[in-house]
């Protein structure tokens, strides 16, 4: 089977299981909500990362949605039927990661592009400072490109593990508790975990090694390791 085909084959797996549009829909839901939450009671100096706080919820979002689309295949020998119609695991691989990251790019633009709407009308309906129009461009194209990195990282992730629940029982209290305590006491060296590089595109001031876009690169390079793992799991283990 040649790539288009394999590529449809695995959007058609995503677009029927209910639970990864619910993960999709969740995205955009609780990064709106916790950033208009966050704006309306702002006590930031950062207008814009005040508009983006609710990414820090939506990426959990986001990498379940990496993270079960992926371990479906781990479940009940679906690897093995999926193998037996695309038997390149490389070329498989490359299609299950393209259709994750073409919806999660869309919903991550979109969840940029709404967060922003609604975190800067909550910050206006107060006395705090709104960050520019052209800084929530930056700040939206940011957010649909970082809700993606981590999206695909968390499938990567999978990949190697070959468990949803190992995957999220990592990942969740990595971002949520680890990268917090790691960063209050190791200086710079947090900058460069993979979700606070990312976030630095969603501030609009930020003192650390990385810019914006630098940032998001450091991201980048941790998923496409994790992604290069997860090819290497699949090409090299029994399915």
């Amino acid at each position: 089977m040649s790539f288009a085909p394999a590529l449809h084959a695995e959007w058609l797996k995503i677009r029927t299981l209910r639970s990864l549009i619910g993960s999709l829909g969740a995205v955009v839901l609780a990064t709106a909500a916790f950033s208009a939450l966050s704006a309306a009671d702002a006590a930031d100096t950062d207008p814009l990362f005040t508009v983006y706080f609710g990414v820090s919820f939506g990426q959990i979002a986001a990498i379940a949605f990496g993270t079960a689309a992926m371990a479906a295949e781990f479940r009940g020998g679906a690897l093995r039927l999926t193998l037996a119609a695309v038997p390149d695991r490389r070329r498989w691989f490359t299609a299950k990661a393209t259709a994750i990251a073409l919806p999660a790019l869309v919903v991550g633009l979109v969840t940029g592009a709404v967060t922003f709407v609604v975190g800067r009308a909550a910050l206006g309906a107060g006395t705090t400072a709104v960050p520019a129009w052209s800084e929530g461009v930056r700040g939206a194209v940011g957010c649909g490109a970082y809700l993606t990195l981590m999206a695909l990282f968390a499938a990567g992730v999978t990949a190697v593990l070959r468990s949803g629940v190992a995957t999220l029982s990592t990942l969740i209290p990595f971002l949520l508790i680890v990268s917090f305590v790691v960063g209050d006491v190791s200086g710079g060296v947090a900058d460069f975990l993979p979700d606070r590089a990312g976030q630095v595109v969603l501030h609009s001031d930020w003192d650390g090694s990385l810019g914006p876009w630098t940032g998001l690169a450091v991201t980048a390079l941790w998923t496409v390791a994790a992604l290069l793992a997860g090819a290497w799991s699949v090409g090299r283990r029994d399915a």
